[in-house]
């Protein structure tokens, strides 16, 4: 049974690394609040579907509707406009490579507001690597011809703050409740579905059939697969190894956005891209090893929080 968690986290991370060449490819054609409505509805059906066949809701749960609501801004309507917005702006890979340091905003958001977590020399050290390996993919030294989009940069850094935010409020005001993480994501994403549809303008949003390239890329690669399935998968995981062996996935979506962008996309890579990727991921990883040493309870607490939102 472990060789096939160990198969469903490759699959997760690919997944997930894919995401970002579907956005640039819908994002030719729709607006990226389109495309986030469209996305958050095609994987809404099976996270739906599957809660009902495992009966995991309740008419009790209503009464906390107003935490689910946070969580639907947070952790889903607006980290997905952000990272839309910010993949319009930039090449589909330099936005995978930036996705890569949300488990840094995260942790700076624990340290912020829960004031829980360790600061120690190591993590900190962690942190500032990995926030350099983010400078170094902006570039704001860089102007004219060539130069990174800043606000691109800054959307992709405000997606990632707010999902970072979500696992916050989630530890706070949700872990306690005592509610399956099949039911928590399945009133996330509904509640996202109805705030979107409410904001979204669909005018222009029937060109995207004009490219079934770009059509099946948001609805079967960023709602079926990257948001629906995902989800499934990931929960599988945490139950097969753990919550701590689950959160290591995040290094598999930067670099699967680095290759597709290369080599199918044609996007450019330079050498100082590959050495920010490796800062931002050996970031996180110093970070996630430095907390598990100096509080490993309290880890699989803090990691087992972000199990119960959907990425």
């Amino acid at each position: 049974m472990k060789n096939i968690a160990y198969m469903a986290f490759a699959i997760l991370g690919l997944i997930w690394g894919t995401n970002f060449i579907y956005m640039k490819w819908a994002v030719a054609l729709i607006s990226p609040s389109q495309i986030v409505l469209l996305r958050i509805l095609f994987g809404f059906l099976p996270i739906l579907i599957y809660a009902l066949m495992t009966r995991a809701l309740r008419w009790s749960h209503l009464r906390h509707a107003h935490h689910f609501l946070v969580m639907a801004l947070l952790a889903t309507d607006i980290y997905y406009f952000a990272f839309a917005k910010g993949t319009a702006l930039l090449m589909s890979s330099v936005a995978g490579m930036l996705s890569g340091a949300i488990p840094l905003f995260t942790f700076v958001c624990a340290l912020l507001f829960l004031r829980e977590e360790p600061l120690t020399r190591r993590v900190a050290a962690g942190v500032a690597l990995g926030f350099a390996g983010v400078l170094l993919i902006a570039r704001p030294w860089a102007t004219g011809v060539g130069g990174i989009s800043l606000e691109g940069v800054a959307y992709m850094v405000l997606g990632s703050l707010s999902v970072g935010c979500s696992f916050v409020y989630a530890k706070r005001f949700i872990t306690g409740l005592g509610i399956s993480p099949v039911a928590l994501c399945t009133y996330q994403i509904g509640l996202a579905v109805i705030l979107m549809a409410a904001v979204t303008d669909l005018h222009g949003v029937g060109q995207l059939l004009q490219s079934p390239k770009a059509f099946l890329g948001l609805a079967v690669g960023l709602g079926l697969l990257g948001t629906g399935l995902a989800y499934i998968i990931y929960y599988f995981i945490v139950q097969r190894l753990g919550a701590l062996a689950a959160s290591s996935v995040t290094y598999i979506p930067p670099v699967v956005a680095l290759l597709i962008g290369v080599f199918v996309a044609n996007e450019p890579v330079h050498a100082v891209d590959l050495l920010a990727v490796g800062a931002i991921l050996g970031g996180v990883y110093i970070v996630q090893s430095g907390r598990a040493r100096a509080a490993r309870p309290h880890t699989e607490t803090a990691v087992s929080v972000s199990s119960k939102t959907c990425r």
